[in-house]
Formats: structure tokens, C-alpha cells, sequence
């Protein structure tokens, strides 16, 4: 099982911290969503004019950056020109790394709140503003030999709603990265139903635990990683029993809710029970 967490839990470790804990802490790798107060790493100093040290430096701790999490947004024309510039940028980086996944959002779809068929309508015209924008990917994609990956998130939680999305794409360029906890957790999905509708295309996944709100189960509350109630040994089974071989991340969002605890008690516990997950298995 390869562990890996997401810089979005650790916004206040600099990159020689984020190195150092990661190897003390048992992680294989590192993702990047942001690095200090920018989100956007190509545009810091350890991926610009310190990129020579900053490679040296996973190389010498054994670290992988396993994928370049995006603010790419596939269903917003507005950010067409924007979303081409960020995948350029991480696609070089992703070069420079040997990384082969680039993190992107389906993103929210204007009008789908409301009448039933102009929520249709809405993801209709969504789904072929997305395709559109792939197109244009596709070849950038190619060049860097690496993958978009398109998260269960948002507008997109739903397995069939992302199968959706995948159509006319190539597998050797989009792809899914599963968010075990959003489909369970906000539209009741169950992991073997997720894992027979996009298995064949899920290279990477994301891992948190939460409980729902006792009065309003739309909402929750985040916890470590077993004080939840997601069903992490079915998940992981699924997985397991699937091939899986891909990345287990962990995405303790401190960075979007500063009241979580920090990552110095999150992500130890986090390989913790991961690695006992693991050992588990039947």
C-alpha cells in the first residue's frame, strides 16, 4: 500500500518540513495542493528557481510527488484560458518529477438547483463544455504522458455522473481519482457500486473519515481516520480485490477548515491505520 497525504493539510510546513515529516511520518510520496499561501506550487521558488534542489531533495528521501493537485475546472468556460495555462504548468512539472497524474474538478454546474429538467439541460450543456475542454487537453496530455484525473467531487460525486463525463475520452488520458469519502458520504453510494461503474478507470484515490450531523445528515463533521463511520475495510477490499495498486492519500483539509487538528497528530495516525488496514486484508 503506497500512502501519500496532500499538502492542503500541512498549509504552514514549508517544503524542507514537508520533506522531513513525511519520511519520519512512513508516507511514500507527496501530493501538491498548494505550498504556503499559493496554490499554485509552479509559481513558488521550490518549483521555479530552487526546481534542481527541490527534485534532489525527494530523490535523496525516497519520496515520490505523486500527482499535482489542480484548481482545473473542466465545466467553467470562464476558466478555459486559465484551466490551459495550469495544466501546461503542471504538466512540465509533472515531467520533472516522473509524476503521472494531474488532479482536476468536474465542477459546479450552473442551474442544476431546481426544476428537474432544467437540471438536466444544465448538466447536458456542462457535460459537452467539459468535452470541449478535454479536447484541447488531450494533446498537452500526450505530450507529458501523464493523466487528468477527475475527482469525485461537487457536481460529479455520483459514479454515473462521472462515467458520464468520461465519454469519448481516452483512458490513456482522463481518468478518475476516487474520493472514497464524497460518494458514501454526501449521495450514499456504496464502494462496490462506484468500483464496478469507473473501476477500469480509477488510478488514484483519496482517503478522510467523518461523521454526519445528528439532525442533518448532509452534513458532517471530519474525524481521524477509524472515529468515523466509513467503511474502510470494504472499501479497501474492493479495491484490493480489483488490482488496485495505485496511491492512498490521505486529505486532511486544514487548509479549507483551520479547526482540524494538525497534521503533526493527523498524519501519523493516518499511516497507522492505514498500515493496519493493510495488514487486515484476508
Amino acid at each position: 500500500m503506497k500512502l501519500s497525504f496532500t499538502t492542503l493539510g500541512c498549509p504552514r510546513w514549508d517544503l524542507e518540513t514537508i520533506v522531513a515529516k513525511a519520511v519520519e511520518y512512513g508516507f511514500n510520496g507527496v501530493d501538491f495542493r498548494g505550498l504556503g499561501d499559493t496554490m499554485n506550487v509552479y509559481e513558488t521558488a521550490p518549483f521555479t528557481s530552487g526546481l534542481a534542489e527541490t527534485r534532489s531533495r525527494f530523490e535523496a528521501a525516497g519520496l515520490a510527488v505523486t500527482c499535482f493537485s489542480s484548481s482545473i475546472t473542466l465545466v467553467s468556460k470562464e476558466r478555459a484560458e486559465a484551466n490551459r495555462e495550469e495544466l501546461e504548468r503542471y504538466a512540465e512539472l509533472c515531467v520533472r518529477f516522473g509524476t503521472k497524474y494531474i488532479r482536476a474538478f468536474g465542477g459546479k454546474i450552473k442551474g442544476a438547483d431546481g426544476d428537474a429538467g432544467l437540471a438536466e439541460s444544465a448538466r447536458a450543456e456542462a457535460l459537452e463544455i467539459a468535452a470541449e475542454q478535454i479536447r484541447t487537453m488531450e494533446p498537452i496530455l500526450r505530450q507529458a504522458g501523464v493523466r487528468l484525473l477527475v475527482e469525485t467531487h461537487d457536481d460529479w460525486t455520483r459514479c454515473e455522473d462521472v462515467l458520464a463525463l468520461l465519454q469519448g475520452t481516452s483512458p490513456e488520458t482522463v481518468g478518475v481519482l476516487w474520493d472514497v469519502h464524497h460518494p458514501y458520504r454526501t449521495v450514499g453510494e456504496e464502494p462496490e457500486h462506484t468500483w464496478r461503474t469507473l473501476g477500469d478507470r480509477i488510478a488514484y484515490t483519496h482517503w478522510k473519515d467523518s461523521l454526519p450531523d445528528a439532525q442533518d445528515r448532509s452534513k458532517f463533521t471530519y474525524r481521524f481516520m477509524g472515529e468515523g463511520d466509513l467503511p474502510f475495510k470494504r472499501i479497501d477490499a474492493v479495491l484490493h480485490a480489483g488490482g488496485y495498486d495505485g496511491w492512498y492519500t490521505l486529505e486532511w483539509e486544514k487548509r479549507w477548515h483551520p479547526d482540524l487538528a494538525e497534521p503533526e497528530l493527523a498524519f501519523p495516525q493516518y499511516v497507522r491505520f492505514m498500515r493496519e488496514l493493510e495488514s487486515g486484508r484476508g
